[in-house]
């Protein structure tokens, strides 16, 4: 086990998960940002439910000023900088429990819990702060509550085919293999193409929250491109589950 941040970042770069499916922002850059964060939870002695605490912590920090406080320069950079701090350490948990062999059933459920508190609340933080702190036409109100649909569902149905993927494997192992290999190549510009479903790009957005008709016009932008990506992706998930037989 590694002694030193140097070391476990190291040992992480190879022993990381598999990219397929990542957005361009989870790939090229929160999970470099997590192994670094890994590392230093490692030294420091924190265990990956620690860091998965940490991270609902800091989240939700940010939200809280998102709901609390009127927009300004220095919130609107706050309140991204503690939702990339905090979505950087939700990439961080896992990093952790490779490094210390720790992974556990209880550990991928408080993850998957906190990472269903964060998305089941963002979208309507933001619905909270435009209501409070806007001039918008109360018919804007509309978007936030759509975006908040589209990432909820869209973030069950991810969690929902990955768990009947895995369920699958266990049956059919080799199988299972074969597909994974294929899959392996994650193209780069798929990784683009789906940037705007991203979760670390709306962490990202959130800077120009005190520029009204700036921020406005992003996220409404956001939530149309992800909603035509979560409809396409329904299509690919209803195929590959359709295929585990």
């Amino acid at each position: 086990m590694p002694n030193s941040i140097s070391q476990a970042i190291n040992e992480l770069k190879n022993a990381q998960k598999s990219s397929r499916g990542a957005a361009a922002y989870s790939r090229f850059i929160n999970r470099p940002l997590g192994r670094v964060l890994a590392a230093v939870a490692h030294v420091s002695g924190l265990s990956p439910n620690q860091v998965t605490v940490v991270s609902g912590c800091v989240t939700f920090c940010g939200i809280a000023v998102l709901v609390l406080v009127s927009p300004s320069w220095w919130s609107s950079l706050l309140v991204s900088a503690l939702l990339v701090l905090g979505y950087a350490l939700d990439s961080a948990d896992g990093q952790v429990a490779r490094l210390q062999k720790r992974s556990s059933p209880e550990g991928e459920w408080l993850d998957h819990m906190v990472d269903a508190l964060k998305m089941g609340s963002i979208h309507t933080a933001v619905l909270i702060s435009w209501f409070r702190f806007s001039d918008l036409s109360t018919r804007w109100l509309i978007v936030p509550v759509i975006a908040q649909i589209v990432a909820s569902v869209f973030f069950f149905g991810m969690i929902l085919t990955d768990l009947l993927r895995r369920n699958f494997q266990l049956r059919n192992p080799e199988a299972e293999l074969r597909r994974s290999n294929e899959a392996e190549a994650v193209n780069t510009l798929y990784s683009l193409a789906v940037l705007p479903a991203d979760y670390g790009f709306l962490c990202l957005i959130f800077t120009t929250l005190w520029i009204q008709s700036l921020f406005v016009t992003i996220y409404t932008t956001i939530t149309a491109l992800t909603s035509v990506l979560f409809l396409l992706a329904l299509g690919r998930w209803y195929r590959d589950v359709k295929s585990l037989k």
